[in-house]
C-alpha cells in the first residue's frame, strides 16, 4: 500500500464514539421526513447475489481471505456525492457546512471532501437514502468476478482513474470524466478520485468472521486482541486506534494506482474531515 499523511488511520484526534455518530443521524426528528427539496436520484441496480470480497494475495493483512458473500440487491449512486448536492443539503437545513478546505476544491462539480462520517449520513438520509456497508461498496465496485479494480484486472491509468497527484497541491476531478474506470454496475469514479466513507466499523479481522455484521463491539475486541499480541499497527506503522472507527474505500487523487484495488481499506475516526475524503449513497430500491 502506498502511505499517505492524509489516509492512514489513527491520527492524534480526539473522536466521537460510535453512540455519539448515531444520535446525530441526522438533523430532523427521527420519524419525520426527509425536506422536500431532497434532490432527484440517480442510482444503478446491483443484482441480488453472490461476489467475491477481499484477496488471498497482494495488498493488507485485513484485506484476507478472500470470501464469497451474498448479498440481498440495492442501488448506488452512479457518482460520488458533489459538492452542489451537498450545499443543497446545507441550504436545506438538513446538513451542515462541509469544513473550508480552499479553492482547489470548492467546484460544484467536484466530489464534497471536508465532510465527517456523521455528515455523510446526514446527507444520505436527506438523499432518501444511506451510507453503503463496506461489503455493498465493494460489490458494488468488483460486481460478482472478483476483478481486483473497478473496471477489471488492468493497471489505473489517467484514462481510469484520478490518482497519483501532489497531496499539497492536487484535486479530485468532476465527478464522472471518466466512463472507461465504470465498474461493472456503471458506478463511475470508484476507483481514485475521493476515499468514500462507508457505513461499517473497522474491523482488521472482518473477513475471518463473514457470517455476522461488524459492529463496534466486535471491531474494538479484534483491535484488543491485537494490542494483546503485542501489535502496534495492522495494515501502516501508525498505532492501532481505540475507539471505532468507519471504513472509506476506493482510494483518492493523492494515491498510488495499486492503492486502488477495490478490496483496500482505509479507516479514520468518524469526526475527520479531510480533503481526500467524501462519499456516495445507497438504498434498497
Amino acid at each position: 500500500m502506498v502511505h499517505s499523511t492524509f489516509v492512514k488511520p489513527s491520527a492524534p484526534f480526539v473522536a466521537a464514539s460510535c453512540l455519539a455518530a448515531s444520535l446525530s443521524f441526522a438533523p430532523w426528528i427521527v420519524g419525520q421526513p426527509a425536506p422536500r427539496e431532497a434532490p432527484p436520484i440517480d442510482r444503478l441496480a446491483v443484482a441480488a447475489g453472490p461476489f467475491f470480497m477481499g484477496a488471498d494475495r497482494g495488498g493488507e493483512a485485513d484485506e484476507r481471505p478472500r470470501i464469497s458473500l451474498t448479498l440481498r440487491g440495492f442501488r448506488i449512486d452512479r457518482t460520488e456525492v458533489t459538492r452542489g448536492q451537498y450545499l443543497g443539503c446545507v441550504s436545506a437545513r438538513a446538513c451542515t457546512a462541509p469544513r473550508d478546505l480552499g479553492p482547489r476544491v470548492r467546484d460544484a462539480a467536484q466530489p464534497v471532501v471536508g465532510v465527517s462520517w456523521t455528515q455523510a449520513r446526514a446527507y444520505c438520509a436527506w438523499a432518501r437514502g444511506r451510507l453503503p456497508s463496506e461489503r455493498e461498496w465493494e460489490k458494488a465496485a468488483r460486481g460478482p468476478d472478483g476483478r481486483t479494480y473497478p473496471w477489471g484486472n488492468e493497471a489505473p491509468d489517467a484514462t481510469r482513474a484520478v490518482f497519483g497527484r501532489g497531496g499539497h497541491t492536487g484535486a479530485p476531478d468532476r465527478v464522472g470524466l471518466r466512463p472507461a474506470g465504470a465498474s461493472p454496475y456503471g458506478a463511475l469514479d470508484m476507483g481514485g478520485n475521493v476515499w468514500e466513507w462507508t457505513e461499517s466499523p473497522y474491523d482488521p479481522y472482518a473477513y475471518r468472521h463473514p457470517e455476522a455484521p461488524v459492529a463496534c463491539e466486535t471491531a474494538l475486541a479484534s483491535l484488543a486482541e491485537l494490542r494483546r499480541l503485542g501489535a502496534r499497527g495492522y495494515t501502516g506503522t501508525n498505532p492501532l486506534p481505540d475507539t471505532c472507527e468507519r471504513v472509506l474505500r476506493g482510494g483518492a487523487w493523492n494515491y498510488g494506482g495499486a492503492g486502488l484495488r477495490a478490496s483496500n481499506r482505509v479507516h479514520h475516526p468518524p469526526g475527520f474531515q479531510i480533503v481526500v475524503a467524501g462519499f456516495r449513497c445507497v438504498d434498497d430500491g
